[in-house]
């Protein structure tokens, strides 16, 4: 926000040069950008935080500048000379949705000259920024820089039945705005209307039928409080940004709605003439009550550590408009300014104190602690976790916990997360911090695509990523209307490219299904659990026939892994195989760590023998290995698999499957007729169980 040097000067006399000014608000986090020179006048290009609304204005920023020096504001005092009439004798309002609009004031002022504004309203508006239109105009757009309150003027006698009406658009209705585009409005958006049609969006911008012209001479002046929500949802859907829209959405002073009415008024009769009515219409079904906040002065060290009087406390909170209540019991409290949103409780107060006695004063220590320090119970896990991805050449991602509503329903989610995928399942956020990003993450799968996007467009082709984070679902509906969402833990896992070995610059193969795999396992066995099993699965966001459900020994179900589906892919411009796999994380270290056991090396040589089996296409590795292990021959240890072959030679609905079985004996080496005779009876069960034939 721009703000001129001379025109702070006059509300608070102050006697700091512009560069000691951009020192100092900076350092009570006002960070100033720049400072320009303008025709005899200094503009400062202020970075106001999205929570204080207050300093979006000239008047704003005199509170902070009357705190440093230790002066007061001299705000300017309102005073309608030309008053004759009541406001009601000339116009209606009616409120229909005070959910949207909780106030609404109208004051009209009747026999006005529009022409163009005065030189040194023109200058002042020029100076930060605003192109002088005509002084009605003008002193509107003034108003608001001097004290942060948006005005309004309508044409009075284009107003049907000199009504104003406050409700939501009616599907369909349509607005052209003073931008001269139309717009196409829903039931969701707040208009001011008269009795006809609307003329203008709340809190946003009027509509070019009801604008000033030259030919008008009675004007409504429109001053009101509008939903920060609803201005936001509106404005984002129909992509403007005004200086109205920057302000309603971030919180207005709903008690300033008269005083900035009164203001405006006042300036209109001076400079374009007319006689004001005497009151105003102001609509306030439910006024808000003054927010009241406990506060303890010896919080103030304990959560800064800096010692500071009990007076000089006293002297910034009342310089920054918070008055003191002595209650009883000795409690002192501070009744909160309406034009400060954004504090609500002791912690916020303590946060004004140590603005204004500086930031640098706080010291760098270690919070207290009553406890001895110790590991979390499932930090080691955690631990052993990234230290045995990291090995494997996996690089951690840590991304947002908003995504956008697009991904809704594209992906699996993890078990016991919720029984439903749908929008209904989905925690949606009121007031997103990013735009589009409405939606509390159900899963961590959009945010390491869009990693893997973000590495490919930047050329780095060979990408193995995983993520520890929380993912979010609705919880099952009770009384409880604070309820909070239900939230897990969960792992996901990315992979694509090409599979880099040890001193070599350039991998020799890509990755695929049994690397990604192989890297999970490996990671789990370092945490001491599972192992895991894996058994073909249908999964939305995996393509057909390259997808397995993941779950605990016990058959508890934790997540999927494959490869990415065609369809999501290609929404991505992925042009290679990508790999992939979300855990249940919370459920994982939550299972049956297993029990560690020793045992010597084998004094005696094993004697492998490979048998390749002609099974369905149907038959996973692991149940052939399930079931070798089930017969539980003699001199057994084990079978791993060498290769599959699919194609010529080979029947339709079929595969050769290759495995390597050892034997091994602690008693002795094994003679070949004893190894021929167990394998024989190995592998003759094998045939019988899955309907083989020996390739």
């Amino acid at each position: 926000m721009l703000i001129s040097y001379n025109w702070l000067r006059e509300l608070t006399d102050t006697g700091l040069t512009p560069t000691e000014l951009r020192e100092q608000l900076t350092m009570v986090g006002l960070a100033i950008d720049a400072v320009e020179e303008i025709e005899g006048d200094s503009v400062l290009d202020v970075e106001v935080p999205s929570n204080r609304p207050d300093c979006l204005s000239h008047t704003g920023i005199a509170r902070e500048v009357a705190v440093i020096e230790k002066s007061k504001v001299q705000s300017p005092k309102s005073e309608v000379v030309k008053t004759q009439g009541k406001a009601a004798d000339l116009a209606e309002v009616e409120i229909l949705d005070s959910d949207l609009c909780p106030r609404y004031a109208a004051r009209v002022v009747r026999g006005v000259k529009i022409g163009p504004s005065p030189a040194w309203l023109a200058k002042r508006l020029g100076e930060i920024g605003q192109r002088p239109i005509n002084n009605v105009a003008d002193i509107t757009n003034y108003v608001l820089h001097e004290i942060g309150q948006p005005l309004h003027a309508f044409d009075l006698a284009k107003l049907a039945e000199r009504r104003i009406v406050v409700r939501r658009a009616q599907a369909g209705e349509k607005l052209k705005t003073l931008d001269g585009v139309e717009r196409v409005l829903d039931t969701e958006m707040l208009v001011i209307a008269d009795a006809e049609q609307p003329t203008a969006l709340a809190g946003i911008m009027g509509g070019l039928d009801s604008e000033i012209s030259e030919s008008t001479t009675d004007v409504l002046i429109e001053s009101a409080y509008f939903n920060p929500d609803s201005v936001r949802r509106t404005a984002r859907k129909l992509g403007m940004d005004t200086e109205a829209s920057r302000r309603f959405e971030r919180g207005a002073d709903c008690e300033n709605v008269l005083n900035a009415q009164a203001r405006c008024v006042e300036l209109i009769c001076q400079i374009a003439g007319g006689v004001a009515t005497e009151d105003a219409i102001d609509v306030y079904p439910v006024p808000s009550p003054a927010l009241r906040v406990d506060f303890r002065p010896a919080r103030v060290e304990t959560l800064t550590s800096v010692r500071v009087d009990e007076s000089e406390m006293f002297r910034i909170l009342t310089a920054l408009g918070f008055t003191r209540i002595d209650g009883n019991g000795g409690v002192l409290s501070f009744v909160v300014p309406s034009w400060r949103v954004d504090v609500s409780v002791e912690e916020d107060l303590v946060e004004e104190i140590a603005r204004h006695i500086g930031y640098d004063k706080i010291a760098s220590e270690l919070p207290p602690s009553s406890m001895s320090g110790e590991y979390q119970p499932t930090e080691t896990s955690r631990r052993a976790l990234r230290n045995a991805l990291k090995d494997l050449g996996f690089d951690e991602a840590i991304n947002f916990s908003f995504i956008d509503a697009a991904h809704d329903g594209l992906f699996q989610l993890v078990p016991r997360l919720t029984g439903d995928s749908t929008q209904d399942g989905l925690v949606t956020l009121n007031n997103p911090i990013l735009e589009g990003a409405i939606r509390m993450r159900p899963t961590l799968l959009p945010g390491l695509l869009e990693s893997v996007r973000h590495n490919l467009n930047h050329g780095t082709r060979d990408v193995s990523l995983y993520e520890i984070g929380r993912v979010f679902a609705e919880s099952e509906p009770d009384n409880d209307s604070s309820q909070l969402p239900n939230e897990r833990a969960a792992l996901a896992l990315i992979a694509l490219g090409g599979a880099t070995e040890a001193g070599h610059a350039q991998a020799k193969r890509e990755l695929d299904f049994y690397d990604l795999k192989g890297a999970l396992e490996a990671a789990i066995d370092a945490m001491n659990l599972g192992p895991l099993t894996f058994t073909k699965a249908e999964v939305k966001h995996l393509r057909e026939g390259q997808a397995a459900q993941i779950a605990l020994p016990d058959g508890t179900a934790i997540g999927t892994i494959g490869r990415l589906s065609e369809s999501i892919a290609s929404s991505y411009k992925f042009r290679q195989p990508v790999y992939l796999a979300e855990l249940d994380l919370t459920t994982l270290l939550d299972s049956q760590v297993r029990e560690i056991r020793y045992k010597p090396l084998p004094r005696y040589p094993a004697v492998v023998r490979d048998v390749t089996l002609l099974v369905g296409r149907d038959v996973a590795f692991a149940e052939l290995v399930a079931a070798a292990d089930s017969e539980r021959v003699a001199d057994y240890a084990g079978a791993k698999l060498v290769g599959t072959y699919e194609g010529e030679n080979i029947p339709e609905g079929k595969r050769s499957v290759t495995l390597r079985i050892e034997y091994r004996s602690h008693e002795g080496t094994l003679r070949d007729e004893a190894v021929e005779e167990r394998h024989r009876a190995l592998v003759n069960s094998l045939v019988q169980q899955f309907d083989a034939e020996i390739h």
